[in-house]
């Protein structure tokens, strides 16, 4: 009873938190990366459609993902790539010499870009994923495919009105205050957002909890509270 009083007296803070970010930022501008200005659909388009990625992502994965995103939106191949990616994945997960070589970045630029069409060839892969994924091994980018199909899943979900946020505490959440923090998360992300919790058990957070959605973090961790005091006391007092 103890901890559930803990995890609902943290409900505010994360109101507060989740408020005072500014949600304009959940929806960024299209990316502008040379490295990621290559249309991988090679048809043309009639009328350039404007997509925005729903859900802010970073770093190297984060990137790509969301070029990738936008490309499918426009081409209306959504679920296709993102099957076809996913199935790229588990391909790699069953072989371990397939997944050491999308690693090697010693091997040589042609030759993985050889590998990655014929592989798409065989599966049947549409165009675009199939110029994705040339597109990585040009780039050497091809060791980062997991994460980017992790955070490519993540976009997908957005798109569908869709947000998973995994929740760390100390001992399982207890119904009311899972439903309510849901209710918490749905009202900061606006109606129609469907929101899916998935709770992770970890000692050593102490207490409190984490939240994580998209590539956001909240941290109320006693853990980190107890870090950041110690830090405090460490440093020297000025008289």
């Amino acid at each position: 009873m103890a901890m559930a009083g803990r995890i609902r007296s943290t409900l505010p803070h994360v109101r507060k938190a989740l408020s005072s970010d500014s949600r304009s930022a959940l929806y960024p501008a299209l990316i502008s990366n040379p490295e990621l200005s290559r249309n991988y659909a090679t048809a043309p388009a009639a009328k350039e459609k404007k997509v925005k990625v729903p859900v802010t992502m970073y770093g190297v994965s984060g990137n790509y993902a969301s070029a990738l995103y936008i490309a499918a939106v426009k081409a209306n191949a959504l679920e296709k790539v993102e099957s076809e990616i996913l199935d790229l994945i588990e391909a790699s997960k069953k072989s371990p010499k397939f997944s050491q070589f999308m690693k090697d970045l010693s091997v040589p630029t042609e030759t993985r870009v050889k590998a990655m069409s014929d592989i798409s060839s065989e599966a049947k892969f549409g165009e675009l994923t199939r110029n994705f994924l040339v597109v990585l091994a040009e780039n050497g980018r091809l060791k980062h495919v997991d994460a980017i199909a992790k955070r490519f899943a993540e976009l997908t979900m957005a798109h569908k009105g869709e947000l998973k946020a995994i929740v760390t505490t100390v001992i399982p959440i207890p119904p009311e205050e899972e439903k309510e923090l849901k209710e918490t998360l749905q009202e900061v992300m606006g109606k129609g957002k469907k929101v899916n919790i998935e709770q992770k058990i970890d000692p050593s957070i102490l207490g409190g909890l984490v939240i994580e959605f998209g590539q956001k973090v909240f941290d109320m961790s006693i853990r980190t509270r107890a870090r950041q005091m110690e830090r405090l006391l460490r440093e020297p007092i000025n008289f």
